[in-house]
């Protein structure tokens, strides 16, 4: 850190400066160097995911499970209409679900760094307190477009088309970064929380049905009332009926309104769980102790 950061002289040290000029001068250095903080985080993040290949691998190869279990194995058994193709309703559902299920793999890297004195250590520097919180958010968006490029790449390989409009493909992908991005902070919430590694482990149970039970799959209406209204209210649900309808794909929707207004919800559910989520992960983080 520069010693400016340290020791900041305002005005060049002629004369006392107003103390509204002043402070604002401090707001803004503060908020320059919470984002100078978070890039570095977010640099040694992508700079750890390079060196470590196995998690790369890992990162490849799950989409293309994906796609061959849910379309290939499980997709000739699945009727989500008449005359509609279920490898061209599941793909959409396929890409919410890769992106829901990367909240687990930021907590567990999150509660790795935090045993390994990781975080204690940037606790120990002089930089913003949001910065670890925020780099990791960031870092693993950046991860998340790596998963979609992939994932993408081999829905066009196996048939899959977009027919909405360049700008509407844009918007879909664009939606599921920020449900990816809403679910970090969840992530990195339970990755401060819990004790160990082996709870983390434990807690991906939890994320399946967190998954599974939305419009993924299936559609709602064609499960039981009250499990179909869970499925219908989940942020998964309304990502992946809104980026049906800006792909072009079929959309079996049951006419209820959250359904009716998936694009809505598709935006709503992430600035929701940001909202909550975002400032308990940074609390968490400052409540932690040496």
């Amino acid at each position: 850190m520069s010693a400016g950061r340290l020791l900041h002289i305002p005005n060049g040290g002629k004369g006392a400066p107003s103390p509204g000029r002043d402070g604002e001068e401090t707001a803004a250095r503060r908020l320059y160097w919470a984002f100078a903080d978070c890039w570095t985080v977010v640099r040694r993040d992508l700079t750890h995911l390079v060196k470590q290949p196995v998690n790369i691998a890992w990162r490849l190869g799950f989409p293309i499970v994906s796609v061959l279990l849910f379309v290939y194995v499980f997709g000739s058994a699945m009727v989500v209409g008449d005359g509609v193709d279920y490898a061209t309703y599941a793909m959409p559902g396929i890409f919410a679900m890769t992106i829901s299920f990367g909240c687990m793999n930021t907590a567990l890297v999150v509660v790795i760094e935090r045993d390994r004195g990781v975080i204690d250590r940037f606790r120990s520097m002089p930089m913003a307190p949001s910065a670890v919180v925020s780099g990791r958010g960031v870092s693993d968006v950046l991860g998340a477009s790596l998963d979609l490029a992939v994932l993408a790449v081999i829905a066009v390989i196996t048939g899959w088309r977009s027919h909405g409009s360049p700008a509407a493909t844009l918007a879909a992908f664009a939606l599921l970064l920020l449900l990816r991005f809403a679910l970090t902070w969840i992530g990195i919430f339970i990755g401060l929380l819990v004790p160990n590694q082996e709870m983390v482990g434990g807690l991906y149970a939890l994320a399946y049905p967190f998954a599974m039970i939305s419009s993924v799959f299936t559609p709602p209406s064609k499960m039981p009332d009250w499990l179909g209204a869970i499925a219908q209210w989940n942020p998964v649900s309304s990502t992946a009926n809104a980026i049906r309808e800006l792909f072009g794909n079929p959309v079996a929707s049951g006419g209820s309104w959250v359904e009716s207004h998936a694009a809505l919800m598709a935006v709503v559910w992430p600035m929701v769980i940001t909202a909550v989520f975002l400032p308990l992960g940074v609390r968490w983080f400052q409540r932690l102790s040496h």
